[in-house]
C-alpha cells in the first residue's frame, strides 16, 4: 500500500472545533481590535505577529501530537514549513502588485486579510476535492517484473509536475517587469464592474450619481485573490505528498496563509537579502515531485521527518547564501 493512503486517521471533535474557534477568533480580534484603523504596518508590528503566529501554528502541532502521535505531528509541521516555504514567492509578487497598483502602505494590510479571507475558502476547495479526486484515480493493479504496483495518475501527474516547476523555477528570474494591467483578472474585473478613476481612502466600492462603483483597492484584491489561486496550484499538489489526512493538509495550509500577512511586511523591505531563496524554492518544488513520484510509482517511502530536515535545511542554506555571498556589482 502507498504511503499516501497510510497516514488518515479520525480526528478529537474538539481539537476540530478548537482549530475552527482559534481561526475565526484571531480573525475576528484582527479586524475589529487590533487593526480596527488604517495604519502602516512597523517592522517591530510584523516581526511580533510573525512571531506570534508561528508560536500559535507550533502549539497547534503540539496538540496535534497529543492527540494523533508523532507521526501526525510531523506531517503537520511538514506540510505547515512547505506552504510557508512557497509562499515566499507569494510574498515578492504582493510586493511588485503593491507597487505596480501603487497602493498606500496603511491600506496594504486590509487587502491581504481579504486576500486570505478568500485564500481561507479556496484552498478548502482546492484541497478536498484534490483528495476526492485522488481516490478515483487508482489504476488497477498490475503486477511487473515480479513487483506488484497502484499506481495514482493524478499523483503522477502531480509529481511530474512539480518536478517541471521546480526544474524550469531554477532559470525562473523575477516578475520585476510584469505589467499587471493585462491580468486576465483585470479584465474580467473590468467588464463585471465600472470602477472610479482614483482610491477613494480604503473603500472597495462607492455609490455617486445612484450607480454602485469599484475602487481600485478592489481591484488589487481581486489580482491578489487571483495571484494566490495561480500559486496554490504548487502549493496543494506539493503537500499532498505529505499525508492524504484532510485535517492536517487543511489546518496547516492555514496557519501558513494566516501568517502570510504579517511575514510580507517583515520581507517587503528585506527582499533583497533573500536573493538566493528562489532557488531553494525550485530545489524544494523538484524534491517534493521527486518524493511524489516515488511514493506512487515505486513505492519508496520518504518519511516526514527526513522531509522536513531537507526543506528547512535547503531554506535554511539558501538564506544564509543570500547572507554571506555579496552581489557583484555590474560593470
Amino acid at each position: 500500500m502507498l504511503s499516501f493512503i497510510s497516514h488518515k486517521q479520525d480526528h478529537h471533535p474538539l481539537i476540530i472545533v478548537g482549530f475552527a474557534i482559534i481561526i475565526l477568533g484571531m480573525l475576528l480580534l484582527d479586524l475589529g481590535v487590533f487593526n480596527r484603523k488604517n495604519h502602516k504596518v512597523s517592522n517591530r508590528e510584523a516581526i511580533r505577529w510573525s512571531i506570534f503566529w508561528i508560536a500559535l501554528s507550533l502549539a497547534f502541532a503540539f496538540l496535534i501530537w497529543l492527540e494523533s502521535g508523532h507521526v501526525a505531528a510531523s506531517d503537520f509541521v511538514s506540510a505547515y514549513l512547505i506552504e510557508k516555504a512557497l509562499s515566499m514567492d507569494n510574498i515578492f509578487v504582493f510586493i511588485l502588485i503593491f507597487r505596480f497598483f501603487n497602493v498606500a502602505e496603511e491600506y496594504q494590510h486590509k487587502v491581504l486579510f481579504y486576500g486570505i479571507i478568500g485564500a481561507i475558502i479556496s484552498r478548502a476547495l482546492f484541497i478536498f476535492a484534490g483528495l476526492s479526486l485522488i481516490k478515483l484515480t487508482y489504476l488497477p493493479i498490475f503486477v511487473l517484473w515480479g513487483k506488484e504496483y497502484h499506481i495514482n495518475l493524478i499523483l503522477a501527474i502531480f509529481g511530474f509536475f512539480l518536478l517541471y516547476a521546480g526544474i524550469k523555477s531554477f532559470s525562473h528570474d523575477t516578475h520585476q517587469n510584469k505589467d499587471f494591467s493585462r491580468n486576465w483578472i483585470v479584465s474580467i474585473a473590468h467588464r463585471l464592474f465600472p470602477f472610479t478613476p482614483d482610491y477613494v481612502g480604503s473603500r472597495f466600492f462607492i455609490r455617486k450619481s445612484g450607480r454602485l462603483l469599484a475602487t481600485p483597492l478592489f481591484l488589487v484584491v481581486c489580482v491578489v485573490e487571483g495571484t494566490d489561486v495561480v500559486f496554490a496550484v504548487d502549493s496543494i499538489p506539493a503537500i499532498f505528498a505529505i499525508t492524504d489526512d484532510p485535517f492536517i493538509l487543511y489546518t496547516s495550509n492555514i496557519f501558513a496563509i494566516l501568517g502570510l500577512r504579517s511575514l510580507y511586511f517583515v520581507f517587503a523591505n528585506l527582499m533583497p537579502m533573500f536573493r538566493f531563496l528562489h532557488y531553494g524554492l525550485a530545489f524544494i518544488l523538484s524534491f517534493i515531485g521527486i518524493k511524489m513520484l516515488l511514493s506512487d510509482i515505486w513505492q519508496i517511502d520518504i518519511s516526514s521527518l527526513i522531509s522536513l530536515s531537507i526543506v528547512a535545511g535547503v531554506l535554511i542554506l539558501s538564506v544564509l547564501a543570500s547572507m554571506v555571498i555579496k552581489e557583484t556589482p555590474e560593470k
